[in-house]
């Protein structure tokens, strides 16, 4: 067991090739869907066209500009209601409608600018903007892989765990869906310890656990 867990790791770190090489900003990543992203086909087609509809994507930048203005330590978050299951190749998410929390330390040129860069990296997805709020947000990234914490003032809180063996239900568990992101150097899924959305915006609200539906990693453009 203890070699399977080793084997599941590195598979796990190795699911998503580097698809960007480094640019002008890069950072941190993580993903959270209401649907099993890593998961068995028994599984997803029970969630498919139910669920998965709902998402959060959190950008930490470490170093870099957009557009010529400096962003970094700065973060943005997006939550997102859409249309249908996320990653769903027979159903279009749109229209999709998506709330901003923008890094309550930038300025308004950092704050419309963190707002272009997150649009940007998710293929129209983000377009459709309800709200954009300034608030603290706090991006950790944890000592053990797969660890992050994300929290944007009391409306979002995101905190995940590796995947293991445990998680392994089906025992014919593949990356199902992929990230919502571009431009990612590294990605790997991961399972949610806690994912929370209290905000008035969208017309729901949640708090989730122990789903295989997250993903960290790295952004490089």
């Amino acid at each position: 067991m203890k070699a399977f867990g080793i084997f599941l790791t590195l598979a796990l770190m190795l699911a998503i090739p580097a698809a960007a090489p480094a640019g002008t900003i890069s950072g941190h990543y993580a993903e959270f869907r209401n649907a099993d992203v890593y998961t068995g086909p028994c599984f997803a087609n029970a969630e498919v066209g139910l669920t998965g509809e709902e998402a959060i994507l959190a950008w930490h930048v470490d170093q870099g500009a957009w557009s010529g203005v400096p962003l970094e330590g700065l973060s943005v978050v997006a939550v997102v209601r859409a249309s249908a299951t996320l990653g769903d190749p027979f159903a279009n998410p749109l229209p999709a409608k998506t709330v901003f929390l923008v890094d309550s330390r930038a300025n308004d040129a950092q704050r419309a600018a963190l707002v272009q860069f997150a649009q940007s990296q998710a293929s129209g997805l983000l377009d459709d903007v309800v709200a954009i709020e300034p608030e603290p947000i706090s991006f950790a990234v944890g000592s053990r892989h797969g660890f992050v914490s994300v929290q944007a003032g009391h409306l979002v809180e995101l905190s995940t765990r590796a995947i293991n063996a445990g998680d392994q239900f089906c025992h014919n568990e593949e990356l199902y869906y992929p990230p919502l992101a571009a431009h990612l150097a590294h990605a790997m899924p991961a399972a949610v310890l806690e994912s929370a959305y209290r905000g008035n915006h969208l017309g729901i609200t949640w708090n989730d656990s122990g789903r295989r539906s997250s993903f960290v990693g790295t952004f490089a453009e």
